[in-house]
């Protein structure tokens, strides 16, 4: 293909002056022909492997069949590794490191000699943090995600990643599973490398890129030790270069009508809750006016035709045999539900890529007048007790309990709900409401992914399964329940959460979108005098982020960060 213009990276390699020499001379250390800097597109292969963000521990692989396409296509690929967010062991948070990471990325990204850049992406902050950070710089970019594992299996019994865990953990607490059990369904669950094969977030979010057009066709529910994963890796590879040469950014590729996909698919998959505050990261970054209400606006009437856990039965293996995410696409598309020009990293529009696809198998990816919710996507909720919103996802949800009024039963922090949860003589019922404060941004800090408290014991002993549950915390992908999450503003900032006291009467009204404490407005003044807020971490990284960190309905970013600011060329180093 007919070179088009200049390349950004010839600012470093072209010429004959003292720093061109610098710059190629260090490089050539590593045996490089002098003709890759000969003015073929530089490709960055930003890329998350790390041993301890065990989804992401197989892309250091993927990563030389992303080279090997690019070389095909005549580019120079040079690997760098970016800060890795492993879920499973970062504490207090991996969520307090996504904008950290975006960082990382989004400064290598415009520091080096780059013209086009791939994204390795897996575990679940992973693919936002370098969207996000990839979205400041606005080069050529298209995403790679590692795939999911394979099914996990214990005892003959198809299990999911997390969505397990809960469940099992629950059954242990109700005196129906042996500890030594819970024990062996460790390696049971987790079998081979990939990330979360639930409709957790990792997946929720390979879908999302997916439905944004930054990765090719089937990029979300490829299976990561599918042979079909390491060439849609070579194809990658090979395509990241060509879009260099049409010059194919990401800001032509992630506009209003990529978002609006992106929010209706989701609802067909039933996706993660953490997708929110993602998606409105992302699009604050790009410059792209999204706001909570589009949630509800674009994804309310939205079915939910994938049947995986945590909302159904299948994992992400039967979903890639059935067809993946293409055929949910062409479902919306021929509904009138998916902006059909929208283009996407192929240079063909959204609905080109998926026109064709077919499904096979009906149970697991529905028909639509055959829905596993009729109202998915995510509940957006409003009221006296979280005034700039909370969100909900019914598919994961008890319908019982969508419309419910119950006695708060309070818990200031994390430490004091697990130290009282087990105490027999705690004053609960099934119909009282729990409530979760300072597990927000600023609260926890980083919005941890304790949102789905588990239940009571002596409750769980008696068959009981679901209460609902308030926080402004997250909860991760693979839980489910009727739990409200979100809450903005959060207690630590003063939101009215932090005011909710043992006894208070709340309404909970997901069809009517309403969130009500039932205390009136004279009482909760009173208590507004009294509070105070919690101190403030005082020095480090966690200080940074407590006074930058923005509300849950703004996407928890720097707001320091918004905004696109290019990848011009630096000025010189030497």
């Amino acid at each position: 293909m007919a070179k088009t213009k200049r390349l950004r990276s010839q600012a470093w390699f072209g010429g004959n002056s003292k720093d061109a020499f610098m710059h190629r001379s260090w490089m050539k250390n590593q045996g490089m022909p002098a003709d890759s800097f000969d003015g073929r597109p530089v490709i960055g292969i930003c890329n998350t492997w790390s041993e301890l963000t065990p989804c992401n521990a197989h892309l250091r692989a993927l990563a030389e069949r992303v080279k090997r396409g690019v070389l095909e296509a005549g580019g120079f690929p040079v690997e760098f590794p970016v800060m890795s967010l492993g879920e499973s062991n970062m504490r207090p948070t991996a969520m307090l490191y996504r904008n950290l990471a975006s960082m990382d990325v989004e400064e290598s990204i415009r520091a080096n000699p780059l013209d086009g850049v791939v994204l390795l992406v897996g575990c679940d902050k992973t693919t936002p943090a370098l969207v996000m950070g990839a979205a400041s710089c606005d080069l050529p970019t298209i995403v790679l995600s590692g795939g999911p594992m394979l099914n996990g299996n214990f005892r003959g019994e198809q299990i999911g990643s997390g969505t397990a865990v809960w469940r099992y953990s629950e059954d242990v607490k109700a005196g129906r599973m042996k500890v030594d059990d819970f024990m062996a369904a460790e390696a049971a669950m987790s079998r081979s490398a990939g990330s979360c094969m639930t409709m957790g977030t990792a997946s929720t979010m390979a879908s999302m890129v997916e439905a944004l057009g930054l990765a090719l066709p089937q990029n979300a529910a490829t299976p990561a030790v599918d042979a079909r994963r390491n060439v849609l890796a070579q194809l990658t590879g090979r395509r990241i270069v060509e879009m260099v040469h049409e010059d194919l950014t990401l800001s032509r590729i992630v506009r209003p009508e990529a978002f609006h996909n992106a929010i209706r698919v989701n609802g067909a998959i039933g996706g993660s809750t953490n997708a929110v505050l993602h998606l409105l990261a992302i699009a604050r970054r790009i410059g792209v006016d999204l706001s909570l209400d589009d949630w509800d606006r674009f994804g309310r009437d939205i079915p939910t035709l994938v049947d995986l856990q945590p909302s159904g039965r299948f994992l992400m293996e039967e979903f890639f045999y059935a067809g993946g995410l293409p055929v949910v696409m062409r479902s919306l598309g021929e509904r009138g539900l998916l902006e059909r020009d929208a283009i996407t990293v192929t240079g063909r529009t959204i609905w080109e890529n998926v026109e064709d696809a077919e499904n096979f198998n009906t149970e697991v990816i529905r028909d639509w007048d055959n829905p596993l919710a009729r109202q998915g996507g995510i509940a957006v909720l409003r009221g006296n007790l979280a005034p700039k919103g909370a969100v909900l996802k019914p598919s994961a949800a008890t319908p019982a309990l969508m419309t419910h009024r119950g006695r708060a039963v309070v818990f200031e922090t994390i430490e004091d709900y697990k130290r009282r949860i087990v105490d027999p003589d705690l004053d609960i019922d099934p119909s009282c409401v729990m409530v979760l404060k300072n597990c927000g941004p600023r609260g926890y800090p980083g919005m941890a992914e304790v949102g789905n408290m588990g239940l009571p014991p002596k409750l769980l002993a008696q068959g009981v399964t679901d209460m609902v549950r308030i926080s402004d915390a997250r909860m991760s992908g693979t839980a489910y329940g009727t739990v409200v999450l979100h809450v903005a503003p959060e207690a630590a900032a003063g939101g009215p959460l932090a005011l909710v006291r043992e006894g208070d009467m709340i309404d909970l009204d997901v069809p009517n979108r309403r969130l009500q404490l039932d205390v009136s407005e004279a009482e909760l003044e009173a208590r507004r005098r009294e509070w105070a807020p919690p101190d403030p971490p005082g020095s480090g990284y966690q200080s940074l982020y407590v006074h930058n960190v923005l509300q849950a309905d703004e996407g928890a970013d720097f707001g320091f960060l918004g905004g696109m600011r290019g990848a011009g060329i630096p000025r010189n180093s030497h």
